[in-house]
């Protein structure tokens, strides 16, 4: 099933695109962080600068970070309900994650991440944007499978608030890897956002038969941002059913 946002919460996203795609436009970004267009300035500065330099972000990104990485990532924001708990599953430099919780200070983000460069990074960028919706905890997904609850604890004592409403992922994994790792973290008729290309047809072909045996419901395509970056961003929406299977 491909579709937009149609019957979840809608999101502020039908503007005009950036007047300099490679820069950055102020009235689009007030319309996309309300409350941290400042804040979402400044985290491009660390990913353009210090995500460069600890090798995070490769140099040639630097210079297209608006359209390639933000404006891909936020509006993924239309498709994530108020004030639901949020995982970003492999969250790497912060993206979807931290833009996510900056245009959506009603959720409550957790980046989970096991790379210590990166959550280091990650808990640095928390720090510098006063970002106080999100946390960071170092872990592999598959890690918390059997520690479900109302809050999972990792072998390193990191906790971790689980079951969440939405897990979100970008670049992670395969759809039916990627879904072996999220569904066990989300509470039932909660959702994985995974963001993919434009090979997704293929891919959601080939796997839905070992999705539906990990305990997927109801699975659709979203193409999200006409209008604002382009092309859309593709996303891959998996309900759970809350019957895990294996």
């Amino acid at each position: 099933m491909r579709g937009g946002a149609a019957g979840l919460r809608p999101g502020p996203f039908h503007v005009e695109p950036p007047n300099d795609p490679a820069g950055v436009d102020l009235a689009l970004l007030r319309r996309l962080f309300p409350q941290h267009d400042k804040e979402i300035r400044r985290y491009v500065d660390m990913l353009a600068t210090t995500g460069v330099q600890r090798g995070l972000i490769g140099p040639r990104e630097a210079g297209r970070l608006w359209e390639r990485h933000i404006l891909n990532c936020v509006v993924v924001s239309e498709l994530i309900p108020a004030a639901a708990h949020v995982i970003d599953l492999g969250s790497g430099a912060g993206l979807p994650g931290i833009v996510v919780a900056l245009a959506r200070p009603d959720v409550t983000m957790t980046l989970l991440e096991p790379s210590l460069r990166r959550t280091t990074f990650l808990q640095e960028a928390l720090g510098e944007l006063e970002l106080a919706n999100t946390s960071v905890c170092r872990a592999r997904a598959e890690g918390l499978r059997t520690r479900r609850g109302r809050t999972a604890v990792t072998d390193a004592g990191w906790p971790v608030p689980v079951p969440a409403d939405v897990v979100v992922a970008r670049a992670v994994a395969p759809l039916a890897t990627l879904a072996g790792w999220a569904l066990p973290l989300l509470r039932p008729r909660g959702s994985v956002l995974a963001l993919k290309g434009t090979s997704v047809d293929a891919e959601l072909e080939q796997s839905r038969a070992a999705l539906r045996r990990l305990g997927a419901g109801s699975i659709s395509i979203h193409s999200l941002g006409a209008g604002v970056v382009t092309p859309p961003t593709t996303v891959v929406r998996i309900e759970s059913t809350g019957r895990q299977g294996g």
